[in-house]
């Protein structure tokens, strides 16, 4: 049966995975799905044994989501993008790329995105992974400065290759913390893959001087104009020792993006993923293989990639051996971290739990240039988390009863098939 997809007013056929558009069509199901039997059979009904056994077989919990940073190197510096922080040298070989894609497909991994850095400063050797590797689809977050005729050609071809362009609200927005001329750019990127009917997504980072901008009706509409399919927000993170705490949202102001979101989203039947504050649709956080792991362009195995912690890289040893690693193991036996599925987040909402979960042997900060530890992140966000706490808890107070049952059943089956590794 071919599945379809209303986008913008367009009815739009899916390919079957792993095409690009695949991805999309499942992001905006597992988003708008409400019954508990439709969200456990949303890719059919063997996808939940399939994925037990899988993770049985490996003897570790395997990722749908294998997020990977090629290189740490970028052709823009935005302001409080921890990226600009790192080493311009810093990246994985195309050799250890090649074999860890390959082994992620053998374990059962669903999507490869890339990350940065700029990813696309190694372009080329991106579109030799997709043509290797036809059998899973690929996301990169880019700024868009890089996609040019020839590149939407080849992803046009390649079917299995998509894009998610970074922008962070209108030109004056976007260009105070990626520099002049980049919201131009990445415009005519948009355009480009538009033509090419390419399913991309738009990426945004909200924060306190730009959240009632990136989240208006003006600026949606405007990057479904320009052919978005979907769109990625995130919330900022004062990573590294020298982030900017000023450009952290309060309370009300991560309130407001949230509800702003949700009322466009349901006006338009678009889909936006909220990443502070979708707990209550992805069974709160989504680090440590749960669904997401993260590989930066150094080879730390990392839970998330706002989380810069590791103790295992995949320049020592294998991914699936990487994958049982103690820290990860530590990591989802104390999820979740609050029963308010409101405050999903150990940095961001329970900072406590930070400290506690990277209390463990052979743990390090794998922030290339400006490393701190978890006490001191944790010192920047307890008092963002403490006034949260009560908006957050109010909210859950408003939530249907049949979501908390929902989310509480769920989260059960989830704890108890991480139980189920003994690696």
């Amino acid at each position: 049966m071919f599945k379809y997809l209303t986008i913008n007013g367009e009815r739009k056929r899916i390919p079957s995975y792993p095409h690009h558009k695949y991805f999309v069509w499942a992001s905006y199901k597992y988003f708008s799905v409400r019954s508990l039997l439709g969200f456990l059979t949303l890719e059919g009904p063997l996808f939940i044994p399939r994925r037990i056994y899988n993770n049985l077989k490996a003897r570790c919990v395997v990722p749908l989501v294998l997020m990977i940073d090629p290189t740490s190197s970028c052709n823009l510096r935005c302001t409080g993008c921890w990226a600009a922080d790192y080493q311009k040298n810093s990246n994985l070989s195309f050799e250890k790329l090649d074999e860890t894609i390959g082994e992620a497909v053998r374990l059962g991994v669903r999507q490869i995105f890339m990350t940065g850095g700029e990813p696309l400063m190694r372009k080329g050797e991106i579109l030799e992974l997709c043509r290797r590797h036809k059998g899973i689809p690929f996301g990169i977050f880019t700024n868009g400065t890089l996609i040019d005729e020839n590149l939407a050609t080849e992803a046009a071809r390649a079917g299995n290759l998509n894009f998610f362009i970074s922008i962070e609200g209108f030109g004056e927005e976007t260009d105070m913390r990626r520099g002049d001329g980049t919201f131009d750019k990445a415009v005519r990127a948009m355009d480009l893959l538009k033509k090419h009917d390419i399913a991309f997504g738009f990426s945004a980072c909200y924060h306190s001087k730009n959240y009632r901008s990136v989240t208006s009706d003006e600026f949606l509409d405007f990057v479904r104009s320009k052919g978005a399919w979907f769109g990625w927000m995130f919330n900022y993170f004062p990573i590294g020792d020298d982030a900017d705490l000023t450009l952290c949202c309060k309370p009300e102001e991560r309130a407001y993006a949230k509800e702003k979101i949700e009322a466009y989203c349901k006006k338009h039947n678009y889909n936006i993923i909220d990443f502070a504050n979708s707990g209550h649709k992805s069974i709160g956080c989504v680090a440590a293989a749960n669904d997401f792991a993260h590989i930066n362009a150094n080879g730390d195995l990392e839970p998330c990639a706002f989380l810069h912690y590791s103790d295992v890289n995949i320049n020592d040893m294998p991914l699936t051996q990487a994958l049982r690693s103690p820290f990860f193991k530590k990591f989802r036996k104390h999820k979740p971290f609050s029963k308010n599925m409101l405050r999903p987040c150990p940095i961001m909402d329970v900072p406590e739990a930070l400290t506690k979960i990277t209390d463990l042997e052979g743990v390090h900060s794998t922030h290339m240039r400006c490393p701190e530890t978890a006490a001191r992140l944790a010192e920047k966000t307890i008092p963002l988390a403490e006034a949260w706490k009560p908006v957050a808890e109010k909210m859950f107070e408003g939530m249907p009863a049949a979501e908390k049952r929902r989310f509480g059943i769920l989260n059960w089956l989830l704890q108890s098939g991480n139980r189920m590794i003994s690696g």
